[in-house]
């Protein structure tokens, strides 16, 4: 798991480029990086996308809004 590479790409995200952070995540395997191209694609409304991602982490599609999953994921990936 890269870490550095996941809060980059959260990172990314909060600066509106979406495409770098993508492209970082499409790289990278782990649960915490799946996790993070799921909020991704559901941040650019692709549902369906969505929700293959999370399926391969193995997590539900949230409820709570973009910003709550995205201080979650910070969270969660910092403690890792």
């Amino acid at each position: 798991m890269n870490i550095p590479k996941l809060l980059e790409a959260l990172e990314l995200d909060t600066k509106g480029d979406w495409a770098k952070a993508h492209k970082i995540v499409q790289q990278l395997n782990s649960d915490a990086a799946c996790r993070v191209h799921a909020y991704l694609h559901r941040k650019e409304g692709d549902l369906g996308n969505a929700a293959y991602w999370y399926s391969r982490a193995d997590s539900p599609m949230p409820s709570k809004s973009l910003e709550d999953e995205w201080s979650e994921l910070k969270m969660c990936i910092e403690r890792l």
